[in-house]
């Protein structure tokens, strides 16, 4: 089953409060789900390396066989892509953990702006506000 995995994460300063948005939805882009995760203090790249992971491990808790992930963040999806280096440890890790959570599964990166990745980006917002 193919899910369509919405992803955004920041923080308010770098680093500062951080939070997670997630937006799923079905091949014919009808929701399945929306959530959110206050981070703490950390990084905006932490932040939407973070946000990737989450969205991918409830891709696959909901049956995804096939995953596309939808970021506004060009640093993430280039370098997932393999395309650009990971010079910070934490963020190889990070990576490592979403490759461990794709073994066995299909997935096409994808770059929006920002405008078209508004819902994720609420939810990120809403985590930072209601930290939870």
């Amino acid at each position: 089953m193919l899910l369509k995995v919405y992803t955004d994460g920041w923080s308010r300063g770098n680093p500062w409060e951080a939070g997670l948005g997630v937006y799923i939805t079905d091949r014919e882009g009808k929701a399945l789900e929306r959530r959110y995760k206050y981070l703490g203090i950390t990084t905006n790249n932490v932040a939407e390396y973070t946000g990737a992971l989450y969205g991918i491990k409830r891709a696959r808790e909901l049956g995804a066989t096939e995953i596309e992930l939808y970021m506004d963040s060009k640093l993430v999806i280039e370098q997932l892509q393999g395309n650009w280096k990971i010079k910070n440890e934490y963020l190889r890790q990070l990576a490592s953990d979403i490759k461990y959570h794709l073994k066995d599964i299909s997935i096409s990166y994808n770059w929006i702006p920002r405008e078209k990745n508004s819902i994720a980006d609420e939810l990120s917002n809403k985590a930072m506000d209601t930290k939870i």
